[in-house]
């Protein structure tokens, strides 16, 4: 039996998850249908432009992703220290960008003198709006009901676009969440559509180094603020530098016409993160294989089941992997 979207998304244990949509009645999100020719590469474009857009929207960061023929891959960082430094005013805003809201939460937007009964409901609807704004599985559905409709239209049909329910994967510690990273932004490249990373079309990684030629970050995501430090800015707990090497050399493992080794000496964020070299290559490759709904070091899941109560703890990323 599924578990509830609230018992697999916990901030107090990880503020990092892992989601995956998929499509079905053999609807593409993208690419070409070899059945029929049919041509859907532009449906990219709606994905990624929507899941920026609601990166601006909501308190939740976008830290890598990869749209696939069928799927969509995103590696999301609930932002709780966003979302309560937003005032009234922001909440309301950033919600309308969404949905219309209620007659009272426009009033209040333009300004307008309300009576206390009215300003009663506008907190009532802030409170409501701010723990929306937080929250993955309304994330999610912003992010593909839209897509949904504007797929069925196009293909003159109604039912689901979507599964039911997106897959999502807590991730633990660093480790677990830069090989879920990894995993995100090599996909077209472990699948054969692309190349190398660099040319991955509509990715993360692509983003980033398109960015990084001109010495800058993608504003749309989760920024790398450098190795854990006291006074840490909010951001992703790596180097760039490193982690777009990183990518680059495992992206030329995987390619079986390309060279490449990772010695246990080459990169200095295997060893911070204590990930076997040996072992990195099965991490990047079969992330999703070998992981269930937590990812993480053996501590990490202890500390997971023992706090929420979970008997069983679930399928592991491999302890050996990690260690």
């Amino acid at each position: 039996m599924p578990r509830s979207r609230s018992d697999q998304i916990s901030v107090d244990d990880t503020p990092y998850y892992h989601c995956i949509s998929r499509c079905v009645r053999r609807a593409f999100l993208c690419g070409e249908d070899a059945l029929t020719g049919n041509s859907y590469e532009h449906r990219r474009g709606w994905i990624e432009r929507r899941l920026l857009f609601l990166a601006s929207v909501f308190a939740i960061d976008v830290c890598s992703y990869a749209v696939m023929s069928n799927h969509l891959h995103v590696v999301l960082h609930i932002n709780q220290g966003k979302v309560k430094s937003w005032t009234r005013l922001e909440v309301l805003q950033r919600w309308h960008k969404l949905h219309k809201g209620t007659i009272f939460t426009q009033q209040y937007v333009r300004g307008e003198v309300q009576r206390d009964f009215a300003l009663s409901l506008v907190e009532a609807s802030v409170d409501t709006f701010r723990d929306r704004l937080m929250d993955i599985s309304w994330f999610m559905r912003e992010l593909n009901e839209p897509i949904a409709r504007q797929a069925n239209l196009e293909d003159a049909c109604t039912g689901r676009f979507w599964e039911g329910r997106f897959k999502s994967q807590a991730l633990l510690d660093d480790a677990s969440l830069i090989a879920c990273m990894a995993y995100v932004d090599l996909n077209p490249v472990r699948s054969g559509t692309s190349d190398r990373p660099e040319r991955s079309d509509f990715t993360s990684v692509k983003k980033r180094v398109q960015a990084a030629q001109e010495n800058q970050q993608p504003k749309a995501l989760f920024p790398f603020v450098g190795n854990p430090r006291k006074k840490m800015p909010a951001g992703l707990p790596f180097l760039l530098q490193d982690y777009l090497e990183l990518i680059d050399m495992t992206g030329r493992i995987i390619r079986e016409d390309k060279k490449g080794v990772i010695d246990a000496s080459f990169l200095p964020i295997l060893q911070r993160l204590n990930i076997s070299s040996d072992n990195w290559l099965c991490i990047a490759t079969q992330f999703g294989e070998k992981t269930a709904s937590i990812v993480g070091s053996e501590l990490s899941i202890a500390y997971y089941c023992e706090s929420n109560r979970r008997q069983r703890k679930p399928r592991q990323c491999g302890t050996k992997l990690l260690a």
